[in-house]
């Protein structure tokens, strides 16, 4: 029986319903500079501060890199505290990105995915948070403006659990979700209230009887030590959101785990995913069931830590894989999602065929022919069990 009974539905864009979700959340602090296409996310909140919605306080900076060193400084003095961004200003944070992670900081960050420059370009890729994947943040993506709500709500309790005390990105595709208007359901703001509870720091800089020092000097002494202890940290990180995604349903009736299996039971063929285009995959997959394909999808929502042998697990016994990556690595030899699914599947069944595609880079769109495209391709490398090409680029003038 779901706990929530006061729940309404509402049409907004993913901005507007983060913005409200922010909103119910009622950080301490936000620390926010505007940027394309995120910028109605701290727009409308500055609305709710400014008419006493909320009891936050909103620090305006003069850039990212100050916002999220704001940010850095209001969750080590023990406040709950939140900023978001996109492209070029998650860039601009790199320096204090990590410091964030290492600092084990509960910082919640809604990010607007957007393509990095040059050339200047404001639309959807994932070029920007897969750049930062390795920084330490948590890392959830949301198929639609439903998710970015129920995620970011989930995120406060991920991030500020015991045993991980880490930031997290929300991530949300840039204009495709951002500014779409969908139908949401909204929880109550006293159920957020309720299960988020109230945030109960380790330590505080403005706790004059313990005083603590944060973010010292730690040289070849120490510094592995502490790095050890993030990683054991990201250790916990997929139990703590199965868990919460699991406390989530029976409040909401909305079912969150680490990936969603579509149609992966019986499937022959299947193709990996995260963001707006599992929505349009999951599509293409029914049209390909009806035409008797056996055809899966698996969207991934945790990005990082990977969950790589959850992953490898549904994958392992397919014939073959194809992974869609929205932005690449220029290494050569595929985009970073291919990257970590190969790499996981290697311990477990190295034989499968695995191949990749980039695509919509710029924001270009994607559609269900292209993914039907895909899923035939798959056919092909199935039959003859052999990938010819295992780095492709799906939708690309030649």
């Amino acid at each position: 029986m779901l706990k929530s009974v006061n729940r309404k539905k509402v049409a907004m864009t993913g901005n507007e319903i983060m913005a409200e979700a922010m909103r119910q959340i009622n950080p301490d602090t936000v620390c926010a500079y505007p940027i394309t296409p995120q910028t109605a996310i701290v727009q409308n909140f500055s609305q709710y501060v400014a008419d006493g919605d909320v009891d936050t306080e909103f620090v305006t900076v003069e850039s990212e890199h100050s916002a999220m060193s704001a940010a850095v400084g209001a969750a080590a003095a023990g406040a709950r505290s939140m900023t978001a961004t996109a492209a070029n200003g998650l860039a601009l944070m790199w320096e204090i990105l990590y410091i964030a992670a290492s600092t084990r900081l509960p910082i919640v960050m809604p990010v607007v995915n957007r393509a990095l420059s040059a050339p200047i370009n404001i639309h959807c890729d994932h070029s920007d948070t897969m750049g930062a994947r390795d920084s330490g943040w948590i890392q959830l993506y949301c198929e639609n403006s439903q998710e970015v709500y129920d995620n970011a709500i989930q995120a406060v309790r991920i991030a500020e659990h015991e045993n991980v005390r880490l930031p997290i990105m929300v991530n949300l595709d840039g204009f495709i979700i951002s500014h779409a208007v969908e139908n949401i359901e909204m929880m109550s703001d006293e159920a957020v209230q309720d299960f988020i509870g109230e945030f109960k720091p380790d330590f505080s800089l403005l706790d004059a009887e313990n005083p603590v020092t944060v973010g010292p000097v730690a040289l070849q002494d120490f510094y592995f030590e502490f790095k050890k202890q993030q990683i054991e940290a990201a250790n916990q990180v997929p139990e703590v959101v199965k868990n919460v995604g699991r406390e989530f349903k029976a409040e909401t009736g909305r079912n969150y785990g680490l990936f969603e299996k579509h149609k992966m039971d019986d499937a022959d063929i299947g193709v990996v995913v995260l963001g707006s285009t599992a929505g349009t995959a999951k599509h293409a997959v029914e049209k390909l069931r009806n035409e008797g394909v056996k055809a899966g999808l698996l969207k991934l929502r945790l990005f990082r830590p990977f969950p790589a042998n959850e992953i490898a697990e549904v994958l392992s016994d397919l014939k073959a894989v194809a992974v869609m990556d929205r932005s690449d690595t220029f290494s050569t030899t595929g985009g970073p999602i291919f990257s970590d699914v190969k790499g996981a599947l290697y311990h477990i069944n190295p034989n499968v065929n695995l191949v990749n595609y980039v695509y919509g880079l710029g924001g270009r769109d994607i559609n269900e022919e292209d993914i039907c495209s895909v899923y035939k391709d798959l056919i092909s490398i199935a039959k003859v069990d052999k990938v010819e090409s295992p780095v492709n680029y799906l939708g690309i003038r030649e």
